[in-house]
């Protein structure tokens, strides 16, 4: 190869056309490489070695790679200040989220505490907050109200009324509520051991951004009813958000007006300091926790103005000092709440995932998918024991824990001290604390997911199958409740990948002139079709859904329509056999002609030697006028005239077909096997382009071996481009490659085959600007 200066951005290629016959020689295709057998990769997984033994633990336990490394000067004031910060917003996240779940306010402390403290140690994010989260809140608050309702513990009944048993109510709950994380964590661990952490793809980012959206509309109308101080009757699933909705709407004129205005003023307070967090946050070195201030405030307003007593506004209650002792889950609870505990577990991890690659891309480290699954099915399954409920990152704490300077894990082992210092001795302080205020910080903290709204506008403009995934998913949310709702959205994305496989994009190629170039000719201008060849592509894998779309689009965009084609052949056939065996009758008829005219001279002789002899018999002249035989002269012979054909008997039986099927053998540039065979006098080749393929099935191998028949038939050749080797090897084994298929056909480029193609047709007459050698 000559040397080349690509100072110009131009470069030529000198090579021969390459088949796959030609490139396995050329590029010596072996078996450099072969898979390890099953026994292999069983021994080699059993192999123990102190390198291996390290890497396992360094993979499963990834505290015990980067805990020795840990640089205090460069990490501990930013992971102190972080911790810090991230431990004041779990304190009144926790207890309001908790309500979410028709749990006491404690136990959003106490998941708050344990899980963080073994994500810590599992995890491989560094700056995720795990902890409580709205969406996974109301879900786990959805399975408790429906498993556990207020009419299951109802004292003193009279005439259908009574008083609801509380504490034995929110006992209960607390045993579905661990149960239900409890499982969730051994699902996630089950996926994350066998490396199932892949499962997330299937759920799309507008997926997930329209369930979250759908679900911040369940979680602020489940608040409303401590904002207005009423108590709306419970309702369970599709529509029942829209029953809920209602009910409030009825019980609106008796609102407990003192509660309504508590709410109004820590809203308006919440949201002015809020947005000017947001307005200054380059300039201030860690948020207001106004979250924090306004509970503190409100509690001591409440506490020494006595309004609970005064203005019946509902307060948190008790809130025990110390922490609960490890119980084992109701196993027997495992039936009801299975579906559910899948559904958190998956919700629960794609966001959790998600969060963890975003900052792990902009920090440059990596997050282990799968790990991530262990990691969290543990926080789980331990705080589930240590009664807790389902967890999964926050985006408003990891934001804090980002951009106040975290660097690592250690800021969640500080902010769980900070949770558990509360839990320990002032939890109690904050028993006075309106339910209502809690309901406020939700509402504030569901801003984020409501301006996922404007997802719409920007999907509209550059993607519309994914705004409809996004539409349908929070329609269905909000509709179908979140469960129900989760899986038709899972349901209709699958749908729409199919739906985009089975309608692909067909196009015919052109050759850019003096390039390799070979484009769409709908798109390109200057993309130009070349003469007798058509250049055929799919934008997508052939298999079995697309297969017949394939084969009937090939014929529509080439020209080529299979069926008449193959009618007109058997009718030329047919009128061509036809034409045979009359010129078959016409030789049998000219040799028995030939021949009574040898028996006629033969008989002249006779004739003579009997005149002779003079012994003339008039029985043959009698015979020769019965026989309806006529003397043309002397020598010249006798016709039988009951073997003459009927010469005005034509073959009417031709139509348009046969016409259009003897029109196309006037090309002048078929071979005498092409001619009479293509709908276009100017087409007798096809190149198929699938190098969009990954993969084959039998179905497509099937089509294909029927492309080749069929349009052979008819005096079409067929060639295949840039197949991958996997799709090459993948044919061989489903016995592709055959004596009238052979490998000669597979080229490693369209500019092959075409080049192979010209070659091979020898078009001198045709003016082609597309050189072999090519200049980019």
């Amino acid at each position: 190869m000559k040397d080349t200066d690509f100072s110009s951005g131009e470069y030529v290629v000198h090579r021969e056309a390459l088949d796959e016959t030609r490139l396995d020689e050329v590029a010596q295709k072996g078996t450099w490489f072969t898979k390890p057998t099953l026994s292999e990769r069983v021994k080699e997984s059993l192999r123990c070695s102190v390198p291996r033994l390290k890497q396992i633990l360094f993979s499963w336990i990834p505290i015990l790679r980067w805990l020795p490394r840990y640089s205090f000067r460069e990490n501990a004031l930013g992971d102190l200040i972080s911790g810090c910060s991230v431990g004041i917003m779990h304190l009144p996240q926790g207890m309001a989220y908790a309500l979410l779940a028709s749990l006491r306010p404690v136990y959003g402390l106490y998941t708050s505490l344990y899980p963080v403290l073994i994500y810590s140690i599992f995890g491989t994010s560094k700056h995720i907050s795990i902890g409580t989260f709205a969406v996974v809140s109301i879900m786990v608050g959805s399975v408790t109200e429906r498993l556990a309702p207020d009419s299951d513990f109802l004292r003193n009944v009279t005439n259908g009324t009574g008083i609801v048993d509380i504490d034995k109510r929110d006992a209960y709950r607390v045993q579905i509520a661990c149960a239900l994380t409890v499982l969730t964590g051994i699902f996630q661990i089950v996926l994350g051991i066998v490396k199932f952490g892949f499962v997330v793809t299937y759920l799309s980012e507008p997926l997930v951004r329209g369930y979250m959206t759908g679900s911040a509309c369940h979680v602020c109308v489940s608040q409303l009813k401590y904002l207005f101080g009423v108590t709306p009757d419970r309702f369970s699933g599709p529509l029942s958000l829209i029953y809920t909705l209602v009910n409030i709407c009825k019980l609106l004129p008796q609102t407990n007006v003192p509660e309504l205005v508590v709410s109004l003023v820590a809203l308006s307070v919440l949201i002015v300091v809020k947005e000017l967090n947001e307005c200054y946050k380059k300039k201030l070195p860690l948020p207001i926790p106004i979250e924090l201030v306004v509970i503190i405030v409100a509690t001591i307003i409440t506490h020494f103005c006595d309004l609970r007593g005064t203005y019946d506004i509902d307060v948190v209650g008790e809130i025990p000092s110390g922490l609960k002792a490890p119980r084992a889950p109701d196993v027997n609870l495992f039936l009801d709440v299975i579906g559910d505990a899948f559904a958190v577990a998956i919700v629960g991890y794609a966001i959790n995932i998600s969060l963890g690659k975003t900052f792990a891309l902009k920090h440059g480290y990596k997050v282990d998918s799968n790990q991530e699954l262990v990691a969290l099915g543990l926080s789980n399954s331990v705080g589930g024991i240590f009664q807790c409920y389902s967890v999964t990152s926050s985006l408003s704490r990891s934001l804090v824990q980002e951009s106040t300077g975290g660097k690592t894990q250690v800021a969640g082992i500080i902010s769980s001290v900070i949770v558990l210092i509360t839990v320990l001795k002032i939890g109690s302080l904050f028993e006075d604390l309106p339910k209502a205020v809690l309901s406020t910080i939700v509402f504030v903290n569901l801003k984020g997911m409501f301006k996922q709204l404007t997802d719409m506008h920007a999907l509209w403009k550059t993607n519309k199958v994914d705004l409809l995934v996004w539409v349908v998913t929070f329609l269905s949310t909000i509709l179908l409740n979140l469960d129900l709702g989760l899986a038709v959205a899972v349901g209709f994305s699958m749908l729409t990948v199919i739906f985009r496989t089975q309608l692909p994009r067909y196009s015919i190629l052109g050759n850019v002139p003096g390039t390799d170039l070979y484009l769409d000719t709908d798109i390109y201008k200057e993309a130009k079709e070349i003469p007798g060849i058509k250049i055929f592509r799919s934008s997508e894998t052939i298999y079995y859904t697309n297969a017949e779309m394939f084969l009937d689009v090939l014929q529509e965009k080439s020209g080529v329509d299979l069926g008449k084609l193959q009618k007109a052949k058997k009718k030329c056939e047919a009128k061509q056999k036809r034409k045979q065996q009359k010129e078959e009758r016409k030789a049998r008829h000219e040799a028995k002609k030939q021949k009574k005219i040898q028996l006629s001279n033969d008989t002249t002789t006779m004739k003579d030697l009997e005149l002779n002899e003079g012994k003339v018999s008039s029985a043959t002249r009698e015979m020769s006028s019965k026989n309806g035989t006529a003397t043309f002269g002397p020598g010249k012979g006798q016709v039988n005239l009951a073997y003459q054909p009927d010469m005005a008997n034509s073959d009417s039986e031709s139509n348009s077909d046969d016409h259009f099927y003897e029109d196309v053998t006037k090309a002048p540039h078929h071979s005498d096997k092409e001619k009479g065979m293509t709908c276009r006098s100017d087409t007798h080749s096809i190149i198929l382009d699938i190098s969009t393929t990954s993969f084959v099935d039998t179905v497509t191998v099937k089509t294909l071996k029927n492309i080749f028949r069929d349009f052979g038939d008819v005096g079409l050749d067929i060639y295949l481009s840039g197949c991958q080797v996997c799709v090459v090897e993948q044919l061989e084994k489903a016995n592709f490659f055959s004596e009238s298929i052979p490998k000669s056909k597979l080229f490693v480029s369209v500019h092959d085959a075409v080049l192979h193609i010209l070659q091979k047709h020898k078009l001198t007459d045709v003016k082609l600007d597309v050189p072999c050698d090519t200049h980019m």
